[in-house]
């Protein structure tokens, strides 16, 4: 079988902008989808490019040159919207069918805040030349080829292997203020995430402890403890994408919290049975009940209660017992069922509450 002969190089912003202005780009294919990216996309693609981090490839294919304007010809295999976004940002005329309800927008606080609600006319010299600069990787397809190849080009593209975990879908959906705090918070703990053992490479990968975070969220926004359901962590995404308003104090205990577990329990807890994903989240709660309140109000900052030493002593017997199946029958059925059901959390929790009130793992 004969190797496609894909040519690899890289092109700038302003490369594209000079072919469509020249009219020898064509954006919309028959085989290509249609711009589909909501505002919160764009703005988080442009955040992007200012940056300067790598985005996925542009596949472009060549055409035969135009006799009349004596231009190659390029046509977008897969990158539309990429391409469509940077153009639109740039000069709304370079889209022949610019829409303002579908194309116009500005960066997002929440992505950046020195350049939120700017257009590129009104950013700083040098931050308009970073974007005209920015290079694209590409890979340009043969003229030669034809479309039915294109098209099983463009079905691989898009077959990835595997299913998408319902995060990685909320994080091609929602570009607001919740995504961004729960990514911005998750990768803070990075590190954590991997010396308590929490959560593997691939969970990482896999944006589970993205997902966890997010349950933290729930968790403080709800005051009480939820069980996991996707439809519930949806909602909240949804809800919470273009305001926000507990977004500091809920990243504040948050962060709160994760320091009282890593200066109570540190390199310990991946010995614990609480390093499970599953039961950290009703360590969390705990933790988070004895410095805050489960129920307490997001509405005002309030200062956070000391743990001591003898709880700090209480959660690991408790651990202990866990690991060692000595605690409670009705503990030990919720650590081996359903632990992201709010039932099996709540038992957890209370447990932990009540040895530490009796300095004992008992009932």
């Amino acid at each position: 079988m004969e190797a496609l002969n894909v040519k690899k190089t890289q092109y700038r912003v302003s490369d594209f902008v000079s072919w469509q202005k020249a009219g020898a780009l064509v954006l919309s294919p028959s085989f290509q989808r249609r711009p589909v990216w909501g505002t919160g996309a764009k703005s988080f693609f442009i955040d992007s490019i200012v940056r300067g981090l790598p985005i996925p490839i542009i596949i472009l294919r060549e055409r035969r040159t135009d006799l009349a304007t004596l231009e190659p010809t390029r046509e977008i295999v897969d990158g539309q919207q990429r391409i469509r976004t940077v153009l639109s940002y740039i000069d709304s005329s370079l889209l022949g069918d610019f829409q303002a309800s579908r194309d116009a927008f500005t960066v997002q606080s929440n992505h950046n805040k020195e350049l939120a609600d700017k257009t590129f006319e009104e950013l700083p010299r040098e931050v308009r030349q970073q974007i005209l600069d920015y290079e694209f990787s590409v890979h340009i397809l043969p003229a030669g080829i034809d479309d039915r190849e294109v098209l099983q080009i463009f079905a691989r593209l898009n077959a990835t292997g595997y299913k998408l975990t319902s995060q990685e879908l909320r994080n091609a959906e929602f570009f607001g203020k919740f995504k961004t705090s729960m990514y911005q918070l998750a990768s803070e703990q990075l590190y954590r995430w991997r010396d308590w053992r929490v959560f593997t490479e691939y969970n990482i990968a896999r944006m589970e402890e993205v997902e966890l975070t997010s349950e933290f969220a729930l968790l403080m926004l709800r005051g009480r403890i939820v069980g996991k359901t996707q439809s519930v962590l949806h909602g909240i995404y949804e809800k919470k994408d273009k305001e926000y308003a507990e977004q500091a104090e809920v990243e504040r205990r948050f962060r709160i919290v994760m320091d009282s577990i890593d200066d109570n329990l540190g390199s310990e807890l991946r010995s614990l049975p609480f390093r499970r994903k599953t039961l950290f989240y009703s360590l969390f709660a705990f933790t988070y009940d004895l410095r805050f309140g489960i129920d307490s109000s997001l509405s005002k900052k309030i200062r956070p209660k000391p743990i001591s030493s003898q709880t700090v002593g209480a959660i690991k017997i408790a651990g202990d017992r866990i690991q060692q199946k000595e605690a409670p029958d009705n503990v030990l059925e919720a650590v081996a069922r359903r632990t992201t059901h709010h039932g099996s959390r709540q038992t957890v929790v209370k447990y932990l509450h009540s040895v530490t009130r009796n300095g004992q793992a008992g009932d």
